[in-house]
């Protein structure tokens, strides 16, 4: 097999080489850039790219037939279309000779074949975006509900097939500490090694039932796989999402909470807690996936040790020079100290808003997500939800009708609470964004909390009357809240609210806003 592999690497080599030069391509550009990751070839020129994979079997890719290329070009155009269609652009056959090829001849005489994809610039990609500082937190919005939209669309994995079943999900992670710990060196290195693996055995005792529930509910998808923001453009102030796993099934057909839990994870590690925080409340409140907050340390610690085991193959490249090394070893660190960071428990504490339309709750409790390192749950999206409504989508309600019934609200608090038990039993604290204008709905939260022995706070959000009324006004003309209460539902809101009693004062935070 070696002799043929070296025979099909140089064949590809003379191709490249060939295709360096712009004349050979249908369309304008003054000069080819070649660049290479360790399975593609990729050729830049004028407006295009042409992403040409290299003929390697790695074990958990065979690229080493024209045929197995082919086929999963043609699978890298299918799956990145979900997410980035004007970008990925066609599957093209690469006629003529290694040393004469012709682009997109007839595909019955390939010598091989290419992505053509829309050519963009390096500088647009997320992760420099965010070291420039020109990520905005509406950017992020936008993402956590293209990522919410895409995770509900994609396929489901039938519950016979092996993809997301317990062994299956635990043996990556497993392998993660037999490969990573002849690389390291540092008895640092070695101890922190030792106690991750430790916790994760333990983890997933405790967690396989919930595992079997991800799996029979529905969770296991054909996800993206490689979601980091190395794989993410910013162009024209909207993100776009490229470059998923094509070449491994068992890669991409994984829980929605291990997609979305990379990014999470290299945010984090790019010191953007803030904007990990935002973005996992987003796509919570998008998604409603609240129960999937239970894996998500396990996968967040899964991810930053592959990280982690890569940095460390790199560092043991013989070829690397003293300095790289040194960068590769400090990478790899960060990383195990990460997943160390993920290990720790939050400190959970359930925290209820007190206050009527237009008060605020919402504003304060945003700027709280990332300070606090909270979930935030709002009764005006669970609603919604209840009666099968996006955040977004409006449902003409009035006063005393449709969502603005006595029953709504008060199904509305019992899924409130319920989503409470969930977070706080995955460890996270808690923040509910609602009215809870009457006693008996405070106290029923304040009886969770202390079943639970958590910290409970009761933040009080007041404005001026006529403050709320031009709030709440304003509001429903912009319709880019979940929020729907009109002045009518404000006014009574007004009239029945029940202030906090002399026994709820020392649980109080006062916020005025007037």
């Amino acid at each position: 097999m070696e002799p043929k592999l070296n025979s099909a690497n140089h064949r590809q080599a003379t191709l490249v080489a060939a295709l360096c030069d712009p004349a050979r391509y249908p369309h304008a550009g003054d000069c080819v850039e070649h660049l290479q990751t360790h399975i593609s070839h990729i050729l830049l020129v004028g407006d295009y790219a042409y992403k040409i994979k290299k003929p390697l079997d790695l074990g958990f890719l065979d690229f080493t037939s024209l045929a197995h290329r082919k086929i999963y070009c043609e699978e890298e155009l299918r799956l990145n279309r979900r997410l980035a269609p004007d970008i990925y652009m066609d599957c093209i056959p690469i006629c003529g000779s290694v040393e004469n090829p012709i682009l997109d001849g007839d595909p019955a005489n390939a010598v091989e074949y290419a992505v053509k994809m829309r050519r963009f610039p390096q500088s647009a990609l997320l992760d420099r975006s965010l070291a420039s500082g020109v990520l905005e937190l509406t950017q992020i919005d936008r993402l956590a509900k293209q990522l919410a939209d895409f995770h509900e669309s994609v396929a489901r994995a039938p519950t016979e097939q092996p993809f997301g079943c317990p062994e299956q999900v635990q043996q990556p992670a497993l392998d993660n500490f037999t490969q990573t710990r002849p690389l390291l060196e540092a008895s640092e290195d070695l101890q922190l090694l030792n106690q991750l693996e430790q916790w994760t055995i333990t983890a997933y005792r405790q967690l396989q039932p919930i595992l079997l529930a991800r799996k029979t509910g529905g969770f296991i998808r054909e996800c993206h796989g490689d979601l980091h923001l190395g794989n993410m453009l910013l162009q024209d102030g909207q993100i776009t999402v490229f470059d998923c796993i094509e070449f491994n099934d068992e890669f991409r057909w994984i829980d929605v909470m291990s997609d979305l839990g990379f990014l999470l994870m290299d945010l984090h590690h790019r010191q953007a807690p803030a904007l990990a925080w935002r973005l996992l409340n987003d796509y919570l409140e998008c998604s409603g996936d609240y129960a999937g907050l239970a894996m998500l340390p396990y996968y967040q610690i899964y991810r930053a040790l592959v990280r982690a085991k890569i940095a460390a193959i790199r560092a043991n490249q013989a070829e690397l020079g003293s300095a790289a090394r040194t960068d590769a070893e400090a990478e790899c660190r960060s990383y195990l100290r990460l997943a160390r960071q993920f290990t720790q428990a939050h400190q959970p504490f359930l925290l209820i808003t007190h206050g009527v339309s237009g008060s605020g709750k919402s504003t304060i409790t945003t700027q709280l997500l990332a300070t606090l390192g909270a979930i935030r749950i709002r009764s005006d999206v669970e609603r919604k939800r209840l009666f099968g409504l996006k955040p977004l989508e409006g449902s003409d309600s009035t006063l005393n009708q449709g969502l603005y019934t006595a029953d709504a609200g008060a199904k509305t608090y019992e899924r409130l609470q319920e989503l409470c038990g969930q977070i706080v039993g995955a460890g996270y604290p808690v923040l509910v964004d609602a009215t809870f204008l009457q006693l008996a709905q405070r106290q029923a939260f304040r009886e969770l909390a202390d079943s639970r022995a958590l910290p409970f706070v009761l933040l009080a959000c007041t404005a001026d009357p006529a403050i709320l009324r031009d709030r709440v006004e304003q509001r429903k003309q912009r319709g880019e809240d979940a929020a729907e209460a009109d002045v009518s539902v404000l006014e009574q809101q007004l009239r029945h609210s029940t202030a906090p009693t002399a026994e709820e004062h020392p649980l109080q935070r006062r916020w005025f806003r007037i």
